[in-house]
């Protein structure tokens, strides 16, 4: 017991530039005990919920509507009401037993652990989840970025004990250059070969409106055309009040005349990635293929996907805003999630943070 005494006072001793920190090692259970991976997901043993499960459960805390971290069949779904909606719209109305919709900053007690979501930045409605037990306070990110987007709430870092971050740029090769920058690229493309469409490859949740905004806060007001895959949630953003300006289908039937397929040269359409490998891309006059994605940072990741314009956009922090987000958080742990998850924790040792990987499974780069 006395070894105990001693090493408490020794931390605090050693801690007292961190005012949490005596809440943290005095809480009577480990992080562990009240958030801990499973096969299923981030599991809260206290509380009875998981974090962006990967297969139904009882009960689910959602960070946001990618289709990795928001699966349909839970019992009862907490997340905010725009993740919701995104929800029904991908899965149908029955998407869950029980829908409980949470505002920003609302705070829901779920069997005595305190939950409550703040802005990730990522897309509409996403969140990060904060739980809150014994004086002990867990952040869980979601997916996340630090840019300005005018489609959906920025970033706030929320001070935690434990921050759990997601790696998906973790690597110093990763720093995302200007959006605005990038999208003037595709903008001179479209003047310098004015008789070429332009297909622009985006996915459907987030990045499709996040680049039409950026396109249209940069002066382009002409038609953008859409495929089908992409109108729904353009549809549901532009319900929660994100003007995203004149869209029209992208549809080209087979054996169309000239004329029909010429009403699409020097002209914007867009389209999910897996739209690029159909015969409907080639419909299109002489088309440049454009993809928009952190990925494209890599040229041969590019060149190999067949990508004549690359444009390096990403809804994730890159490797500087992850490290400056832990800074900012400034947590007694940082665990690393669905990335690169050792080049973080190292990184994090090395700045004098405590750190693990927490090798999730069942999470992809984009959905």
């Amino acid at each position: 017991m006395l070894l105990k005494v001693l090493a408490v006072t020794l931390y605090v001793t050693c801690r007292q530039d961190t005012g949490a920190a005596a809440h943290y090692i005095l809480f009577m259970r480990s992080p562990d005990q009240l958030l801990h991976p499973t096969p299923a997901g981030l599991y809260c043993p206290v509380g009875d919920f998981y974090i962006d499960p990967v297969r139904a459960v009882d009960r689910a805390v959602i960070t946001h509507g990618h289709a990795d971290h928001a699966r349909a069949g839970h019992g009862a779904v907490l997340a905010t009401p725009e993740t919701i909606n995104i929800m029904a719209a991908r899965y149908g109305e029955d998407f869950t037993v029980r829908r409980q919709p949470t505002e920003l900053g609302e705070v829901v007690s779920i069997n005595g652990v305190d939950v409550s979501l703040a802005p990730a930045g990522h897309v509409l409605g996403s969140a990060q989840a904060v739980v809150e037990h014994r004086g002990l306070r867990m952040v869980c990110t979601g997916d996340y970025k630090r840019r300005q987007d005018p489609t959906c709430t920025p970033f706030e870092p929320v001070p935690c004990h434990v921050f759990i971050s997601e790696a998906t740029f973790a690597l110093p090769v990763f720093r995302h250059p200007d959006d605005r920058d990038e999208i003037r690229k595709l903008l001179h493309s479209l003047t310098t070969f004015p008789d070429r469409a332009h297909l622009v490859g985006v996915y459907a949740l987030g990045k499709a409106q996040r680049v039409i905004s950026l396109i249209r806060e940069a002066g382009y007001h002409d038609t953008i055309y859409i495929h089908g895959a992409l109108k729904s949630l353009c549809d549901l953003y532009e319900d929660h009040g994100i003007s995203l300006g004149k869209l029209e289908p992208a549809t080209l039937e087979k054996g169309v005349a000239k004329e029909e397929q010429a009403k699409f040269a020097g002209k914007i359409v867009m389209g999910p990635p897996s739209a690029f490998r159909d015969k409907w891309a080639r419909r299109f006059p002489d088309p440049i293929t454009v993809f928009c994605s952190g990925w494209m940072r890599i040229r041969q990741r590019a060149k190999q996907s067949g990508v004549e314009l690359p444009i390096i956009l990403s809804d994730h922090a890159d490797w500087d805003e992850l490290t400056q987000t832990v800074r900012d958080v400034n947590p007694q742990e940082l665990w690393v999630t669905h990335g690169r998850e050792d080049a973080l924790c190292r990184w994090a040792e090395l700045d004098g943070y405590k750190a693990r990987p927490l090798r999730l499974v069942g999470y992809d780069e984009d959905s």
